[in-house]
């Protein structure tokens, strides 16, 4: 058996494969993880970069689920097992066949092909739960926005996508409440950056204005210089303070604002963009993007620093 082992394994090291960089955003159901994803595919092109949802590597569809003692933020109702194989296989160039979910019917559908582009972005309710998962990122997020702000995403959402009825949304958030903090919030302790899209506090902006945002940037990766872009007088769109992390730790919080004039937090987009060294004078138009006629300046500038990741790690 030895032997055998031996030469599978010298079969399927042939040809060298290319190691893609590998970003994860994980967060609990509508948290924004889509969103936040779609705006960095995008930019960077769908020949180069693929994304996934863990999500569906759900075990059950919607119908089974109703009989069973947990959710679906419930590790034992999803295949970690197979995702964390899937992961690997990816990390190191490999193409998988990854489950589909259905979330519009609730039901499991036919599996897809899944080739490694040089970027690779992971998204979803698990990508932090476990420490092999973890090992397949160069990046790693979590998004955690204010609670009632991301029930209201979520009544919004499965009202319109889904089906369902705002007192159903509100049900299952109930329902699923101690599972969420069980499993999805502690993956928090293992990102390299928080995400939290929320009104600034003390202030009374008029309906609709966009969200502001902190990012705690955590020691554990090398984040981007943005001494050009917090240059005294340049905008007040950004400014970074040092706070104390949950657990009490030092850590260094980056505040965008929403409030500012939409020209300021241009002006921080250009000075990032140019310290990227990428062609062009600006960010692609794609990062912000909300809807057809909505944009957010903190989500762009929130996703323009994960390109600049994305694109340091793969130099």
């Amino acid at each position: 058996m030895p032997d055998k082992m031996l030469r599978i394994s010298r079969a399927g090291d042939k040809r060298e494969q290319a190691r893609p960089v590998m970003l994860a955003i994980a967060g609990d159901s509508a948290a924004g993880k889509t969103t936040l994803t779609a705006g960095l595919v995008e930019a960077l092109g769908p020949e180069r970069c693929v994304s996934l949802c863990t999500d569906d590597y759900h075990r059950y569809d919607r119908v089974e689920r109703k009989n069973l003692p947990f959710t679906a933020l419930h590790p034992d109702c999803n295949y970690i097992d197979i995702m964390e194989q899937h992961l690997q296989l990816l990390a190191t160039g490999h193409p998988i066949l990854k489950p589909v979910y259905d979330h519009s019917t609730g039901q499991l559908a036919r599996p897809e092909l899944v080739e490694p582009g040089e970027f690779i972005i992971v998204e979803g309710l698990f990508p932090l739960h476990s420490k092999l998962a973890r090992a397949c990122f160069d990046v790693t997020v979590f998004l955690d926005p204010v609670e009632e702000i991301r029930r209201g995403w979520k009544i919004q959402r499965d009202t319109r996508k889904r089906g369902y009825s705002p007192e159903q949304v509100l049900a299952e958030l109930e329902l699923r409440e101690p599972e969420s903090a069980a499993f999805i919030r502690p993956q928090r302790q293992q990102a390299d950056i928080v995400v939290r899209f929320a009104p600034v506090e003390g202030r009374d902006d008029p309906a609709g204005s966009s969200l502001s945002a902190q990012l705690l940037l955590r020691p554990t990766i090398r984040h981007p210089d943005l001494s050009a872009a917090l240059q005294p007088g340049l905008s007040r769109a950004m400014h970074l303070k040092l706070e104390r992390d949950t657990d009490g730790r030092p850590v260094d919080a980056l505040h965008i604002h929403g409030y500012v004039p939409r020209e300021e937090s241009l002006a921080v987009e250009k000075a990032i963009w140019a310290e990227m060294g990428e062609p062009g004078d600006s960010a692609p138009d794609c990062l912000g993007r909300l809807g057809p006629d909505a944009r957010s300046e903190p989500l762009a500038i929130t996703q323009l620093l994960l390109l600049h990741h994305l694109l340091e790690a793969a130099r």
